[in-house]
């Protein structure tokens, strides 16, 4: 059975590597990086860090596509014991400097092509040091000569002779392992990662996830599908964002739980993720809902071979049924559900292999070690047993609290009894034998293609347009993304000539790609209550019954 080596992300990690030492640790673009070829490169990454003035507790940023470097990166702050901080490469100035102001960030890995946002923020955010690496970076020099004759590789304009820039490939060669002090530092309640999440105020918000939640759940994440894929025997292609817990948790499960291989696309584009699991025979998956039936849909799926596949898990967002049997259907394996939050760090339930094929809208069980709670979303007493209400959590090492927002810590964690519970503002049912059943989503946040976007940031976003008086904005359903965001727009009086075209473009200019709205409708009023605020729900049952109707 799955056990853990140590009670520290890096010290299992270590043990591992030690125990794994000659197998395949990583496959990137075609090359394979051994156990011990990526410990030697935490470790030379973790001593230039540590010369270059990162200690305990210092916040970084990873502003990274899924490559390896984001790996090295996250495991040689983990053996200095300082926190990472992942950031969507898709961000632009605006949200970056936000993220990397909030954490309190005074350094950043970055993409060379993401440099001009980098050093844009960089006076006004405090940013002391820059580490800068690209695609090809670990790549053999053949393979990047290739790159570079094709031209294939995004790369940045990086300026000559500026202070407190420094290359990854320089901090690889020049690491001085056998420098580094013993490695002595606890697991438990030690920040280890700040994920952000959306915010219900409009701006992200930190999550501050521990040693030990991290532990303890990638543990049982690797233990869902042990029955079919025995420890040892796993090979997972990476499907989602190393900045999302998801990615995060299915990136470590093999790497720190059971020695096994884990596949990296540095994007997810569907012939090379079909690739990648023919050539490698890959056993383990785990996607957002929508992504399951872009591959359903994918018009040359019929061309590749996937049965090597033991595990599909899904997670982010409801699974609606039909693409759970078109997928049964089509390639003889189920898709097995979870439910989490980032504040969960990932799950609080999860479809264990050894169930069986899980019952039509279940999202698996409560995790062990987990404690929940069914309350009435107004009063907060308990619902009577067998009905649905609103989902708290706790855990050991639950988190207690946001990073730097005391006010909605106060609104989202409850202390019950002498414990800190999360509450998810989602309403689910949990039968019998602690199976959860989702029922109705966060009322202000957004689902789409996985991710929980807030319907504020983006009503503050339109509202800092010079014609614009209000905003409001809700989901959508949409069967093949789960949401599409659509925004309701009051003009003011004096405003002519402003167009939808330009309020989405103004979006697009300021949000990240998937927050940026798909519809605006300009209204006259919006609905508001006795106090102003805003009806969100009105107008997102008027929606419903459109379409409906």
């Amino acid at each position: 059975m799955a056990e853990l080596s140590a009670d520290t992300l890096y010290g299992s990690f270590e043990e591992i590597s030690k125990r794994r030492a000659d197998q395949t640790a990583l496959i990137y673009l075609g090359q394979n990086f051994r156990y011990a070829q990526l410990h030697d490169m935490v470790l030379r990454l973790a001593e230039s860090l540590r010369r270059l003035g990162i200690e305990e507790g210092d916040r970084v940023v990873l502003y990274l596509y899924n490559i390896p470097q984001n790996i090295i990166g996250w495991l040689a702050l983990a053996r200095l014991g300082a926190v990472t901080v992942p950031v969507a490469p898709v961000y632009a100035s605006q949200d970056l400097a936000y993220l990397v102001t909030d954490s309190g960030a005074r350094t950043i890995i970055c993409m060379d092509s993401n440099f001009n946002y980098v050093n844009e923020i960089q006076a006004k955010t405090g940013l002391k040091r820059i580490i800068l690496t690209n695609m090809m970076d670990l790549l053999p020099r053949w393979k990047r000569w290739v790159a570079k004759g094709f031209d294939r590789v995004p790369k940045g304009n990086i300026p000559s002779g500026k202070k407190n820039i420094h290359r990854f490939r320089d901090l690889l060669r020049d690491g001085r392992p056998s420098d580094l002090p013993p490695f002595d530092l606890p697991g438990g309640y030690r920040t280890t990662l700040v994920l952000y999440t959306g915010g219900t105020t409009g701006f992200p918000k930190g999550v501050p996830l521990s040693e030990g939640l991290f532990l303890h759940r990638v543990l049982e994440w690797r233990r869902a599908s042990e029955a079919v894929t025995p420890l040892g025997e796993c090979t997972t292609v990476l499907a989602a964002p190393l900045y999302h817990i998801i990615g995060e948790m299915d990136a470590m499960a093999p790497l720190i739980v059971g020695g096994e291989t884990l596949i990296m696309l540095p994007r997810v584009v569907l012939d090379a993720l079909f690739h990648h699991v023919q050539r490698y025979r890959a056993t383990n998956i785990f996607a957002v809902p929508a992504l399951y039936r872009m591959l359903l849909e994918h018009d040359r799926a019929h061309i590749y071979d996937i049965s090597s596949l033991r595990y599909c898990g899904t997670g982010g967002d409801v699974l609606p049924g039909e693409v759970a049997n078109r997928w049964l259907d089509r390639f003889k394996m189920p898709l097995y559900q979870g439910y989490g939050t980032t504040e969960f760090c990932g799950a609080i339930s999860m479809s264990y292999a050894e169930d069986g094929i899980p019952p039509q809208g279940s999202a698996g069980k409560i995790l062990p070690g987990s404690q929940w709670k069914l309350v009435d979303t107004e009063t907060l007493e308990p619902v009577p047993a067998g009905q649905p209400g609103e989902l708290l959590g706790t855990s050991p090492y639950a988190v207690k609290q946001y990073w730097n927002k005391p006010e909605e810590t106060r609104e989202c964690f409850l202390e019950i009894d002498g414990k800190i519970w999360y509450r998810t503002k989602d309403i689910v049912h949990i039968d019998d034998q602690n199976r959860l059943f989702y029922v109705d989503r966060s009322v202000d946040m957004i689902k789409h293609k996985g991710y929980r976007i807030a319907a504020a940031e983006i009503e503050r976003v339109l509202q800092e347009h010079q014609a614009v008086l209000s905003a409001c904005v809700v989901g959508v359903p949409d069967e093949k993304v789960g949401e599409r965001i659509k925004a309701f727009v009051v003009l003011k009086t004096d405003t002519r000539g402003v167009s939808a075209y330009e309020l989405i473009k103004w979006c697009r200019d300021r949000l990240a790609p998937y927050k940026t709205p798909h519809y605006i409708e300009f209204r006259d009023m919006l609905p508001k209550s006795k106090v102003g605020k805003m009806l969100r729900r009105e107008i997102r049952a008027d929606e419903r019954r459109k379409m409906t109707a």
